[in-house]
């Protein structure tokens, strides 16, 4: 007897599940039997039948293209108060064959965190969020699931002259941002923020706790910029803090492409990355209205009014910067470096620390420091992308960068230039897995949101990433792991993927250290447990 196609799918889901529903209960059974402490797990632990699941799902997703009710949703969540039962979710993921995902602040560019296609639980790290501060031994330790806000603000209750090189959105997970590199404003004077850890505590497939001296410089070498979540459970991080002034100036100056904008822009591209280490300027380009009384206003087009709306629309430039001291020197030294710029005092404030913190956070400097406690965030749906560039780009390449930025309103696309040098310049390639060194001039960001027409807007962003393709790094393109994109491959769902099929983005993320990654995994977790779809890979 032949039996259809249709008839194969619809047998071959009913059995994945059965097989999901026996793995999920055995799942939930081994959680309680072998936890230290069954009645405190239980706490911890949502399953869809749990009114609170939605919540704690959705509360750290912070890309909405992975929030829908077609996005696959995991068997269980546990939310670990913990060590033990870190341990416990590690050992019961193994024994029942189900795939684990780590969660610490929601910011994954691709959902792997907390999606995959095959049967799965999410480690969600949220209540790992304590923060211990010695101010007189310039050290943190911070737990896994803490915020760079909640970092940020713990450090200026401590000293208003220490604070440490990590991003700018005060949710952004402190785990995520050092597992990738993890670059801010002090980027240019003190590197990355993996480049400041000084040890770690990490929970390896075997279930052992460790810290550095325990797992050996291997392994602490590839937790800090390739991707800790290939590798381990991250419990802890201790960080070495840097010293900044007492005041510290922020500045912001706009040029839209009519008022000499490219052509400042074309000069930013060798003189940033080459000016003292104490100043940093990024550029973010934007497309704005020319002339709308309601510049926020949006516009429904006609096939006749297409043409008029790009003529009401321009590029503007906003050079966005830091300076570690006061404006009048940081002024002085612009007009000597970079007169093109044209930056006054009136460009410039100065600021504490911690106020710039709120500040690059879109808070309000007058606010309370506490603000960035919060871990709401704004959240949208998107689709991003990076490159590096090691040459100027032309005016021409820059020309065609606009005319594409045009062709969406305002508030729908972003493109960031992100200046490097400095002590970027002077840390090895191969210190950490994150290579992007010496020789780099800066980094491309691009992103669109996605509501609408979402798979419109994602061929653009494609386009947009081939255009720049004469520009940018070659042999290979380099991008950015911490703005994971998954149309640089993937790995094989199911079974053992190839060193060769890996290395296809994982030499794109890391350059000649993916292959010291893929050795330091098949060390550490041969059997691949810590995996997900660009995770590295054991070496067979």
């Amino acid at each position: 007897m032949k039996i259809s196609s249709a008839k194969i799918f619809v047998l071959c889901s009913f059995w994945l599940t059965l097989s999901s529903a026996s793995s999920h209960e055995d799942f939930l059974q081994c959680l309680t039997r072998f936890s230290p402490n069954s009645n405190s797990i239980t706490k911890q632990i949502y399953t869809p039948q749990n009114s609170s699941y939605n919540s704690v799902l959705e509360s750290s997703i912070n890309n909405l293209r992975f929030a829908g009710s077609s996005t696959p949703k995991p068997l269980v969540i546990v939310t670990p108060t913990e060590d033990s039962q870190v341990q416990t979710v590690i050992y019961c993921a193994k024994k029942h064959h189900i795939q684990m995902r780590i969660r610490g602040g929601g910011h994954d560019y691709e959902g792997l965190s907390y999606v995959s296609k095959a049967p799965f639980v999410v480690l969600d790290m949220v209540h790992y969020n304590k923060i211990n501060v010695d101010h007189e031994a310039a050290t943190a330790w911070v737990q896994s699931g803490a915020t760079l806000g909640e970092l940020y603000y713990s450090i200026a209750q401590k000293s208003s002259t220490l604070g440490f090189p990590g991003g700018l959105w005060y949710t952004v997970g402190v785990t995520g941002l050092i597992s990738g590199g993890g670059y801010g404003n002090l980027r240019r004077k003190y590197g990355l923020a993996a480049d400041n850890v000084i040890d770690a505590r990490i929970v390896d497939v075997k279930g052992r706790i460790l810290d550095r001296k325990s797992m050996g410089e291997d392994l602490f070498w590839a937790i800090r910029g390739g991707g800790a979540s290939s590798f381990a459970v991250i419990l802890s991080w201790k960080l070495k803090l840097v010293s900044v002034p007492e005041i510290v100036t922020a500045f912001r100056l706009d040029r839209t492409i009519e008022q000499n904008g490219t052509e400042i822009l074309h000069k930013w591209q060798s003189v940033a990355p080459r000016l003292p280490k104490d100043v940093e300027i990024r550029v973010l380009a934007a497309t704005i209205w020319k002339n709308r009384p309601n510049p926020g206003a949006r516009t429904v087009l006609t096939d006749d009014s297409v043409a008029r709306n790009r003529a009401e629309k321009t590029i503007r430039l906003r050079f966005s910067g830091y300076f570690l001291g006061g404006q009048e020197k940081l002024v002085s030294m612009m007009n000597k470096e970079f007169s093109e710029l044209g930056l006054t005092k009136e460009h410039c404030a100065e600021l504490s620390y911690i106020q710039s913190a709120l500040r690059f956070s879109l808070f309000s400097t007058s606010e309370s420091p506490e603000v960035l406690l919060n871990r709401t965030s704004f959240r949208i749906p998107f689709k991003a992308k990076s490159s590096y560039a090691e040459r100027p780009i032309s005016r021409k390449g820059l020309d065609g960068i606009w005319t594409r930025l045009l062709e969406y309103d305002p508030g729908t696309t972003n493109f960031v230039f992100t200046s490097y040098g400095g002590r970027m310049n002077e840390i090895a390639e191969s210190a950490i897995p994150f290579p992007h060194r010496a020789g780099t001039l800066f980094m491309i960001y691009m992103r669109v949101q996605t509501d609408g027409d979402a798979e419109k807007k994602i061929e653009w962003i494609r386009e947009l990433y081939d255009y720049l393709t004469p520009y940018v790094t070659k042999n290979p393109r380099t991008s950015y792991v911490n703005y994971n994109d998954l149309d640089l491959g993937v790995n094989n769902e199911e079974g053992p993927t190839s060193y060769k099929r890996a290395s296809v983005w994982g030499k794109k993320y890391f350059k000649n250290n993916f292959d010291r990654l893929v050795r330091v995994k098949s060390s550490v977790d041969p059997g691949n447990f810590f995996r997900h779809e660009q995770s590295i890979p054991p070496s067979s």
